[in-house]
């Protein structure tokens, strides 16, 4: 079955040829195709899985894709534990969110180019982590780069939509140009983009280059997986259709940084200055997205905040190499699972609400919405690291590999990992509480076109997905955990995982801290938002703090003032020298021989006695000449 494993990438591949090609005429069946090719390449994925042996990778070369004289790149695809373990994970939550799509775009006019584009995102990701070389994964890296563009601009008509596309498009490609420059410095070095060659190879390159190949790489990673500098676009990426922020924040785009990171692990082991980085910005951004979190009222924008936090955590595992590669991928399995379901409780709450995002006016939804308040319930609790929930198994991991580093990191990062999961518990259960709990405000309300809201539960074709998500967000991080089922399986990719003999703290009082903490930041958000009613207006008169959380940390502001205004001026200082320069000093040369020419013209006058006259005046000058030079 290996060799047909191509057989994954095509049938999402084609279903987005026959949506997006075959127009209109699919219009009536065109979301049951887009929903039949991904559960196929899941099923196929499956078959693999159970019936093939994992202990090594296997290249499988397809076709010779750019033979050009020395580059000689191959199209071919890796089959490890690290692409399967990918594999399941896109198409088999990406199977749920197609399903879930069907009822959500039940009314839009475009439901078959909708799952034309979500196939192509699938396809792409799937390239991403089935490549063999980095010139493949960089295929498919673009290619969901392009399908997200035009999923996060889905509402054409808006133009908050069309600016979010726009920026996350061009945030990324400042993340690409990273990833780019890292695959010609393998090429110049060593001579070939395969991962089998260039990981090989890399151990004779110089530390200061390794060093310079794993920070490029970060540079990708972090446009991707929407991390510090680069995290901006990932919160304006709700102004698409809540299935497209499911499948981009929970299963598929945000993750393929986090994957990067993991697939080089043999290059990252072989430089401490590439890892701490990496760590550091994990560290950084977790704690990050989580205060954004706290501050806003959108209940899409608090899960997006909460998804820049979560791949922090895994960012900041991945940076502890060899201490943390598996639990990375661990969490953000788990967190597959219950992100996805608690995205698409957001909009099964949008779309009883008449796509009314506001928090505060929302209120007691689980006595209309109950099935979505059980979901979505199950999945908070996975998310703040409920014990014995998915989030339990794979963030208390981190948080005590964390704590095990040596010296000051691990005091650092432990405590910053720590802390990121006491404010998770503070703004979910905010979260929670302002939209199923408390007195129903809707009923005072109207929707901003005038509709009164009148809440009601989601179709089946909506809640059984988030059922079945619930099921993973409750058992998925013990069946990972269980006699370390996870870290085995993956240990032919990414190593054993080493354990550290010492710690900041014992290791048996992490998980008490980590739930204690998660409880206490709940019972604050249960003490301001649970006890007396929400005000329907945002409150004016807040601290700096909330001020400042509410402009993102500044996030943009600081982007600006790095990037786009010194991009800016750099910009019109070089059609600056471009107009009064190059082009400046062309026209002076032009107008120099064309002035001079007609100067020269103005003494052609075709009259005798002029050239007569001009003829004497020169014998006269010649014949003075002369005489001073024999004087």
């Amino acid at each position: 079955m290996i060799a047909s494993s191509w057989l994954l990438v095509a049938f999402p591949a084609l279903g987005a040829l026959v949506l997006l090609v075959g127009g209109s005429r699919t219009n009536a069946w065109g979301h049951l195709l887009g929903c039949a090719t991904v559960i196929a390449s899941f099923a196929y994925g499956l078959a693999m899985f159970f019936g093939g042996s994992f202990d090594e990778a296997r290249d499988v070369t397809l076709f010779s894709w750019i033979p050009v004289e020395a580059l000689q790149v191959d199209f071919g695809l890796r089959i490890d534990p690290l692409s399967m373990t990918f594999v399941l994970l896109i198409t088999g939550v990406g199977s749920l969110i197609h399903v879930y799509s069907i009822g959500y775009m039940a009314d839009d006019d475009g439901r078959r180019r909708f799952f034309g584009y979500l196939n192509l995102f699938v396809a792409a990701m799937l390239v991403l982590v089935l490549g063999d070389s980095f010139v493949t994964l960089y295929l498919g890296w673009e290619g969901v780069g392009l399908a997200s563009y035009l999923l996060i601009g889905w509402y054409t008509g808006r133009p908050a939509a069309a600016t979010a596309a726009k920026k996350a498009f061009v945030m990324n490609r400042v993340g690409d140009v990273g990833l780019a420059i890292a695959i010609f410095l393998m090429w110049a070095n060593i001579g070939s983009t395969s991962y089998r060659e260039v990981f090989a190879g890399i151990g004779e390159l110089s530390p200061g280059l390794i060093t310079a190949i794993a920070l490029l790489l970060l540079l990708g990673a972090v446009g991707k997986s929407g991390q510090f500098p680069l995290q901006a676009w990932l919160p304006d990426a709700m102004e698409g259709p809540t299935p497209v922020s499911a499948l981009i924040h929970a299963a598929t785009m945000v993750t393929a940084g986090v994957y990067l990171v993991a697939r080089c692990a043999p290059i990252y082991n072989l430089t401490e200055t590439g890892r701490l980085v990496v760590t550091l910005v994990g560290a950084f951004t977790l704690l990050l997205g989580a205060v954004i979190g706290c501050a806003y009222d959108d209940i899409k924008k608090v899960l997006a905040y909460s998804t820049v936090s979560q791949i922090g955590y895994m960012m900041l595992a991945v940076g502890l190499g060899p201490f943390g590669y598996a639990l990375g991928i661990m969490h953000l399995l788990t967190h597959g699972f219950f992100k996805a379901g608690l995205f698409l409780g957001a909009g099964s709450v949008m779309h009883g609400m008449n796509d009314e995002v506001d928090m505060r006016k929302f209120g007691g939804l689980y006595r209309t919405m109950p099935i979505t308040f059980a979901t979505f319930g199950l999945g908070y609790l996975a998310i703040i690291g409920f014990p014995f929930l998915s989030g339990y198994y794979s963030k208390d991991a981190i948080i005590e590999a964390a704590f095990g580093q040596e010296g000051w990191r691990g005091w650092v990062f432990g405590g910053a990992a720590l802390l990121g999961a006491g404010i998770t518990g503070f703004y979910m259960t905010r979260l929670v509480l302002m939209t199923f709990f408390g007195k129903q405000r809707w009923r005072e309300l109207r929707s901003a076109d005038g509709r009164e809201f009148h809440p009601h539960e989601s179709p089946p074709v909506m809640t059984v997905p988030m059922m079945v998500l619930a099921v993973g967000s409750v058992g998925a991080g013990l069946f990972f955990a269980q006699g370390d089922a996870l870290v085995n399986w993956l240990v032919p990719t990414l190593g054993p995982l080493a354990e550290a003999d010492h710690g900041a703290i014992p290791h048996a009082l992490v998980p008490i801290l980590t739930v204690g903490l998660s409880l206490v930041g709940a019972a604050i958000a249960w003490l301001l938002f649970g006890r007396g009613d929400v005000p329907v207006e945002r409150p004016r008169h807040v601290s700096a703090v909330v001020r400042a959380a509410r402009k993102d940390l500044y996030g943009n502001a600081l982007n600006e003032t790095l990037v786009a205004r010194p991009g800016i001026w750099l910009t019109r200082f070089a059609v600056f020298l471009d107009n009064r320069g190059v082009d400046g000093a062309v026209n002076g040369i032009a107008a120099m021989f064309g002035g001079g020419s007609g100067r020269l013209r103005r003494l052609q006058t075709g009259f005798v006695r002029s050239y007569a006259l001009s003829m004497l005046a020169g014998s006269f000058l010649l014949v003075a000449a002369l005489l001073l030079v024999r004087l």
